[in-house]
This record gives C-alpha cells, structure tokens and sequence, in this order.
C-alpha cells in the first residue's frame, strides 16, 4: 500500500515524498492537470515534467521561485507545455532567473523556439541523455532512455543518509514518463521504493503495444518483477477508467496499487 499523506501537506525535509501536480494522460480532465511530479527531500525540491496546468498546481504548494530544478522527460507538449509559461512569470514577473533545467535535446530546441530570443535566462539548460547522472542539492537524479517514439527519459531520483530504523540508507522515487512495455523501471536500478507509472491503457481492451504506452496490466507485472515496493499508476486519460486501470494493475502486482491523485502527497 502507497504512504498518501493527502493533501496540504508539508512533507518532512528529513523524509523523500513526491506531489502530484497533475496527472492526466494526453490532455488533463477536469480539476486535474497534465504530468508533473514535486520531488521533496532534503531541503530540495525538482519538478519532474511541467505539462498544461502544472504552473498553477505548483503554487499550491510551492513558489516557482523555489524551484531547485526542473527536469522534462520527452518533447510531447503534455509533458513541458507549462514551461514556457513558467518562463515568463520567472522572468518578467518574478525576477528571478538561472533555474537548472534538464530536458532532452529535441525537447530544448522546442522549447528555444517558442520565443523569438529563446529561453533567455529564466532557466540555465542543460541536455540530458540516457545514463544521466547529475546532483541537485540533496537529490541525485539519474535517467534512462524508455520505450516511446521520441528520445524520452524515465527518471530516477535518491536521496541518501535516510535513518527510518530499517537499516536503509537511501530512498528512492522512479518515475516512467511515457514508455511501452519494452521498458521497465527496473532500468532505473534495483531498490525502487516509489514507482510512478503510466498505465494508459487496459489490457482487457485490447492494448498491446511496445513501444508507445503500457496497458495498467503491464504496469502491475512489471512493476513486480522489479521489486518496486510501492505503486502508484498515472498517466489514465479522462477517458478511461481510473477504477478498471487500479483493479488490472493490483491483480498484476499483487498488491494493492493506487492511482495518482493531483494535490496528493506521497512517501517513498
């Protein structure tokens, strides 16, 4: 079972714990917004995907201003469409200017053209890759390249020096973006304590595709054989079901997985 700490919640700095900021998968349903996850920990807070309606979502929670690093998965703009946005407001709003962005190459050429003098000097960019390795405060964050048409990363982010009295001294949070099922978490590296998940699909419609999206079936099983201790699916688009998507999901992992709710915290 997921450690949800519900909503207007200010995590422990001493403990790793992610806020969803949206969750909808393509286009984002009423009262939610697309991808975008608040990693905590440590005193330092990254934003993993910055999709429509995002922006407003962070405020709830957290000044962009206080943005230790944006990290954007892949150049669908489900995935960065709040950027540009939030390029604006730090800019020309806020004043504040130098914010760490990570995204993939193609990703930040979309991103550059958006204005007619670029990105400017709202966010300091930097291209990763697959195997991407990089240290934000108290956070690593590290990359691998999924199974989805454009270069996409899955994302993994540690925190060390954790004493829950369980011998662990790191926790971790993985995070699939957009992937098919010819992609795992795994790939992230072993002790997954947190898996996010897309599971955009049911496998009882029929879905079976490698290299596009998974079904919430292959996001169950695979998460299983990964060892991921928690589960929380995401990425559902509003219309599907995120009831059916939970149910296929937990038969596969063989536990019970929870869905990703906008505004929820969760410990890894």
């Amino acid at each position: 079972m997921v450690t949800d700490l519900g909503t207007d919640v200010v995590p422990d700095p001493s403990r790793l714990a992610v806020t969803v900021l949206g969750c909808g998968g393509t286009f984002a349903g009423a009262g939610n917004a697309c991808s975008g996850y608040l990693v905590r920990g440590g005193g330092t807070a990254v934003l993993l995907d910055c999709g429509p309606g995002v922006l407003s979502s962070l405020q709830h929670h957290l000044e962009p201003t206080e943005l230790d690093a944006v990290v954007i998965s892949h150049s669908h703009p489900d995935h960065w469409g709040d950027v540009p946005v939030m390029r604006n407001a730090l800019r020309y709003v806020l004043g504040h200017h130098g914010v760490p962005l990570f995204t993939t190459a193609d990703t930040l050429a979309i991103l550059d053209g958006v204005f007619h003098d670029g990105l400017g000097d709202a966010f300091a960019p930097s291209v990763i890759t697959d195997g991407a390795d990089v240290t934000v405060g108290a956070l690593r964050v590290r990359t691998s390249r999924t199974a989805h048409p454009p270069e996409t990363m899955g994302i993994r982010v540690d925190m060390g020096d954790v004493d829950l009295g369980d011998g662990a001294s790191t926790r971790s949070i993985a995070y699939s973006a957009d992937t098919g099922p010819a992609w795992s978490l795994g790939r992230l590296g072993d002790g997954i304590d947190l898996g996010i998940c897309e599971a955009t699909w049911l496998a009882a419609d029929g879905f079976d595709v490698d290299d596009l999206h998974m079904t919430a079936e292959q996001a169950g099983r695979l998460a299983r054989a990964d060892g991921v201790s928690q589960l929380l699916i995401t990425h559902v688009p509003p219309t599907g079901s995120v009831e059916l998507a939970v149910a296929e999901a937990s038969a596969a992992y063989g536990a019970p997985v929870d869905p990703a709710r906008i505004h929820h915290t969760y410990l890894a």
